[in-house]
């Protein structure tokens, strides 16, 4: 146990963590500033409640368990993402919000081996009202630029610690629907299509959880995005537009198998029956995957300096 210890120890003082951590913090400080620029104010993250993002019905899911608590009686799950909160957020009449919301997702142990998950890790989320997808996109492709830009002007000496060499994207990136990837790629297309690409790109229309926007004017297609980094990486960030309309929501929740049930989310029903609920697009952008992207790091967990990865026993 003793060497246990110290082996996790010995590896969070290591060269390449240093560098790991300084191109990470370089990277907080260009999203939040670029953030802050464009008009959004920053929530802090909300970690109990007594409803979170339930993550489904998502046939990709792999989650095994919602934590949950009880505190003086009520019972809390705790935060697997903030977007019903950010939903939230745009009907009390604010326009734009982002968040580093720290996110539990306890998932599959089988996960470990797909290099890009952990079970704890931090999204900057954020949300637009009345906004739509292209205006999340714009905005999402322009923050990958600059936020790059900072990284390769300011972590040259630490890039080349890590052997990295990181080019700035073009804009606009290309997109895909999900159609043309499983056409072209097969059914698992992400990181065969991830691979086969040198820039970031987006891909589109994803069947999912309940408050994504299926397409009114095309059932069977949502108005859904994911980019995708580039040299087999993988997902980066997963968004949309909201579903906002009550029929819609309680159709989705009562047919398809909602995880945690209508009870939990009898306030946000609430709020979506008295058409306080507005339209809306967001997203969120791992952070860690960010760093793993910029670091050009084999495994997620090489970015954790206490490492949370499916399946593998927490030391500190």
């Amino acid at each position: 146990m003793m060497k246990e210890t110290l082996d996790a120890l010995e590896r969070i003082g290591k060269d390449e963590m240093k560098s790991t951590l300084r191109i990470q913090t370089t990277l907080l400080k260009a999203m939040q500033q670029f953030m802050a620029e464009k008009g959004f104010m920053q929530f802090m993250p909300i970690m109990t409640s007594p409803l979170t993002d339930p993550l489904g019905p998502d046939p990709g899911s792999t989650v095994i368990k919602t934590g949950e608590i009880e505190y003086y009686g009520q019972q809390l799950v705790v935060t697997q993402s903030m977007i019903l909160h950010k939903q939230l957020a745009m009907a009390s009449g604010l326009d734009k919000m982002f968040v580093f919301s720290p996110n539990l997702r306890l998932e599959h142990e089988k996960r470990k081996e797909t290099g890009k998950h952990l079970f704890e890790f931090t999204q900057m989320d954020f949300e637009m009202s009345k906004a739509e997808m292209k205006d999340a996109m714009d905005l999402i492709e322009e923050l990958v630029v600059e936020s790059i830009k900072a990284v390769t002007k300011e972590r040259k000496d630490d890039l080349e610690t890590l052997g990295r060499k990181l080019s700035v994207p073009m804009m606009p990136f290309k997109f895909y629907t999900t159609h043309q990837l499983e056409e072209k790629y097969g059914k698992d297309w992400e990181i065969t299509a991830s691979k086969d690409h040198d820039e970031p790109f987006w891909a589109i229309c994803h069947k999912r959880e309940f408050y994504d926007k299926e397409d009114p004017k095309e059932k069977g297609h949502y108005k859904n995005y994911d980019l995708i980094w580039p040299e087999g990486f993988g997902e980066a960030l997963s968004g949309a537009e909201r579903e906002f309309d009550y029929d819609i929501i309680k159709r989705k929740i009562g047919g398809e198998g909602v995880p945690l049930g209508e009870e939990r989310l009898k306030h946000y029903m609430f709020l979506s029956e008295s058409k306080l609920l507005v339209p809306s697009a967001g997203g969120g952008i791992g952070v860690e995957r960010f760093v793993r992207f910029l670091t050009g790091r084999k495994h997620i967990g090489e970015v954790q300096p206490f490492i949370r990865v499916p399946g593998e026993k927490v030391i500190f």
